[in-house]
Order: C-alpha cells, then structure tokens, then sequence
C-alpha cells in the first residue's frame, strides 16, 4: 500500500492545505494527515481542536485518516510505515526550508522520501497566519478556508 503523511500545524487548515491533500489523496492508497501537537509556536487552536476540525472538513476523502502527532515526523512515519511525507509548496522562499527538511528527513530516515505539490494559483498566496489575521480582524476569509473552519475562527474572535 502506498501511505503517505502530510504534517503540518494546519492551526486552521486552510483551502491551500485542502487542495494539496486532494491531490495527495488521489496519488496515494492512504494519506495520513498529521496534526503536529508542538510546532513551536503559538496555536490559537489546541491539537484537540485541529483534529476534530479537520476530520470535518476531510470526511469526503475516504482515503485520508487524521491523527495527532508529537516529536519527530520521520519517527511518526516509521510508526505508520509510510514511505512519503507530503509537503505543499507556495513560493521559492518555501523551497529553501522544506529542500533542508526533506533531505534531514530522508538522512534520519532513509526510504521515506518528500513528494512536493505546487499550490495551486488561488491558493499562492495563502496561509493559516494571513487567514488568522484577517479573522480576527472582522474581514471575510470565506475564499480562503472551508466554511467550518470560517465558523470556527468567528467563534475563536468573539470570545
């Protein structure tokens, strides 16, 4: 079986991320999308929230599981045995950290191998930041993430 793993905060998942994932979800018997429970950083969403979120927005792609992960990716997909780790691409500035990760990954873990996607034009530009910022500035971000999440980030902001 072809498995794949697509990590990320996704703290939200947006339509970038959702679109990478289809695409993913078509090449691969299984993807396996780990929500990282520390990406050092700040989360406006616990991992408790994220997961739950995202089997939402993901119950259409039968293939697709979501799970929460910590510590390091490659030893997560030694755990599921997956032999690829999905990574989306927006812009040249994101090749030069995701080209450093992969060839980490693939040294601490030879055989699992970076399969990257290309954002799609609509989605160039976009990212869970951007989306967060707009969100909580009362400005409309329905063009950019799935409808439950837009729900979500209306909820976080009017606390």
């Amino acid at each position: 079986m072809r498995l794949a793993v697509y990590a990320g905060a996704f703290d939200p998942i947006t339509n970038g991320h959702l679109d990478v994932l289809e695409r993913a979800a078509g090449m691969f018997d299984q993807v396996i999308m780990g929500v990282a429970e520390d990406a050092n950083k700040k989360m406006l969403f616990s991992v408790e929230e994220r997961v739950s979120l995202i089997r939402e927005v993901v119950a259409h792609l039968p293939n697709v599981s979501v799970e929460p992960f910590g510590g390091l990716l490659v030893d997560f997909c030694r755990l599921r045995n997956a032999r690829a780790v999905i990574r989306g691409l927006r812009a040249v500035s994101d090749f030069d950290l995701e080209l450093q990760m992969a060839l980490m990954n693939r040294q601490m873990a030879g055989g699992v191998d970076t399969v990257f996607f290309m954002a799609s034009a609509p989605y160039l530009f976009t990212s869970s930041s951007l989306i967060k910022n707009i969100a909580g500035l009362d400005g409309d971000i329905s063009d950019f993430a799935p409808p439950k999440v837009v729900e979500a980030l209306k909820h976080k902001y009017a606390k």
